[in-house]
């Protein structure tokens, strides 16, 4: 039977909690104390939970009913109330506390809640290392460019050039949330080019043959009798000619054999954006070569203790040494080799740039971009396949 104030006022403590029932999850309880609190109890996922909706008599009967009907809703659309608002106290939380420091954290929580605990970990200490001693007691909507700045010819100051251009980036990032949550209404790292404002990176130089050795390479990646997959992995690499990373911790999720292309997802990227690889028929074969060999899982190229991890970045390194090759050339040659042949076979500077995934400050002109030149670039990478057959004297040998 439903509640009345009459019930409810006569309502008397006992030695143990006492519960009036109201209806549809709504109910009293009487505290041995004497207080009186609303309770909605209600079940998500197949667990029964409880949610206060005030005491009484501040909350009325009428008031009580109105928030739990209000619950009810939400609960039918698959929503839970508690985390609702267990949310809405950590945005009130941030709100209160605006320092960078407080928003970083409340970005990183939701931040890590997708990514490996391990880089996780990494990415907070690095604020924790970078920003937060510079910036972080400041109030995030007033920091300016000027201090981003500041803050990443810090980190550079110690030798860390990598980590100073991340700081920018990362830092970015927590301005996104906070735009998102209403806490600061510009992002001053958009303000920012880190090769503007940081000492060039010099290049690594990465061991390549000659390219009048490339024809024998190519034969001797072929008749390579080491494992099977690290075989396929040199053939892959050598006809896409992506990094070494972009490599070994590809999934087959970001592959659409019928289209032909390869998405390579940003954060794998070393400019951090998205990169299409058009795929040549023969790039095809030698995945479909791979899905016929199994991997067990969704990586091209799993380990060979834990096929839960990628390969090994020296699983590619050390195989060419084994083919005799130790000094001469890396996985990453590829790129190099790949960048020099199409120069000189007379193909577009800009297409080849962006089909190396370099910075567009690497002298590609603005007007390319990758979704409009994606036909060069398709063009591209099938003129390059079929002219390492040629250079190969053969088809590539498939399991």
């Amino acid at each position: 039977m439903p509640l009345t104030d009459t019930a409810i006022k006569a309502a008397k403590p006992a030695e143990k909690p006492r519960k009036l029932y109201d209806a549809d999850g709504l109910y009293l309880e009487v505290a041995p104390s004497g207080g009186k609190w609303w309770r909605f109890k209600y079940r998500m996922d197949g667990k029964e939970k409880r949610l206060s909706l005030g005491v009484y008599p501040d909350v009325s009967l009428l008031q009580a009913r109105k928030s739990r009907d209000d619950a009810r809703r939400q609960v039918l659309d698959g929503s839970d109330p508690s985390a609702k608002r267990q949310a809405q106290k950590r945005a009130n939380a941030v709100a209160a506390d605006s320092s960078f420091e407080t928003v970083a954290r409340a970005w990183h929580a939701s931040w890590a809640r997708t990514r490996s605990k391990k880089h996780a970990d990494q990415v907070l200490r690095r604020m924790e290392l970078d920003a937060f001693p510079q910036i972080g007691a400041l109030p995030i909507f007033n920091i300016k460019a000027p201090q981003i700045v500041a803050m990443a010819k810090k980190v550079e100051q110690r030798g860390a050039h990598d980590l100073a251009r991340r700081a920018i980036q990362i830092s970015g990032q927590v301005f996104r949330y906070a735009i998102g949550h209403g806490l600061a209404e510009h992002n001053p790292c958009g303000d920012v080019q880190p090769a503007d404002v940081l000492a060039p990176v010099r290049e690594q130089n990465y061991a390549r043959v000659e390219v009048a050795k490339l024809p024998q390479l190519l034969r001797d990646v072929d008749d390579y009798r080491g494992h099977v997959r690290t075989r396929l992995a040199i053939h892959l690499m050598a006809l896409t000619f992506v990094r070494t990373n972009e490599l070994i911790k590809a999934e087959w999720s970001e592959f659409n054999l019928a289209a032909s292309q390869w998405r390579i997802p940003a954060g794998r990227m070393k400019m951090k954006s998205e990169h299409i690889v058009p795929l040549s028929t023969q790039a095809v074969a030698v995945l479909q070569a791979l899905q016929r060999v199994g991997t067990g899982n969704d990586l091209l190229f799993p380990g060979g203790h834990d096929h839960e991890k990628p390969m090994s970045n020296n699983a590619i390194l050390f195989a060419l040494y084994r083919m005799g090759y130790k000094g001469e050339m890396t996985g990453h040659g590829f790129r190099g080799i790949a960048s020099t042949v199409l120069h000189e076979l007379g193909q577009d500077h800009a297409v080849i740039e962006l089909q190396l995934a370099h910075q567009e400050r690497d002298r590609v002109s603005a007007a390319y971009n990758h979704a409009t030149y994606l036909p060069q670039r398709t063009a591209l990478m099938q003129l390059w396949a079929d002219h390492l057959d040629a250079l190969r004297g053969r088809e590539i040998s498939l399991p």
